[in-house]
């Protein structure tokens, strides 16, 4: 077969083998499993508070953040090394604490007055943004999602 058959104004595709298909389709799902990332859900529900799970729409922060994964998710820490680059909270932050780590898991989304941390932090920020995120603890934390 020529060169100027394969690639002319007329030809069709049907020069284009599945092999040279399915060689694009793994190419492209190179990145993605290089890294390890599992795709996250959309929304997640996080249990476990005495006041009710947390419905946490992940798709909807990530919006949010443009993008950037590090706003919420910080690096590894060589205390408990990450198997990824980014991880649930919860994959480090337990309740107890796992050995070395000194952020239980409530610490990583705020302090036990819900006054700071990563949560309240930014949703701080954005009410005073001018953008309406909640503040009070039942705005987030709800009986039936537990």
């Amino acid at each position: 077969m020529k060169y100027n058959q394969v690639f002319s104004r007329s030809s069709s595709w049907q020069y284009i083998t599945p092999s040279a298909v399915a060689l694009c389709i793994i190419f492209l799902g190179i990145p993605i499993q290089a890294h390890g990332q599992a795709q996250p859900k959309d929304t997640v529900v996080l249990k476990g508070a005495p006041m009710g799970g947390v419905k946490f729409e992940h798709k909807l922060h990530v919006e949010r953040a443009a993008n950037k994964c590090d706003v919420c998710h910080h690096a590894s820490k060589p205390e408990k090394p990450t198997k990824q680059a980014q991880e649930a909270c919860d994959d480090c932050h337990t309740k107890p604490a796992q050995a070395g780590m000194k952020t239980v898991r409530q610490g990583a989304y705020h302090n036990p007055t819900a006054k700071a941390g990563s949560c309240i932090d930014c949703h701080t920020k954005e009410n005073a943004a001018g953008k309406k995120s909640p503040l009070k603890c039942p705005e987030c934390h709800k009986k039936e999602n537990a």
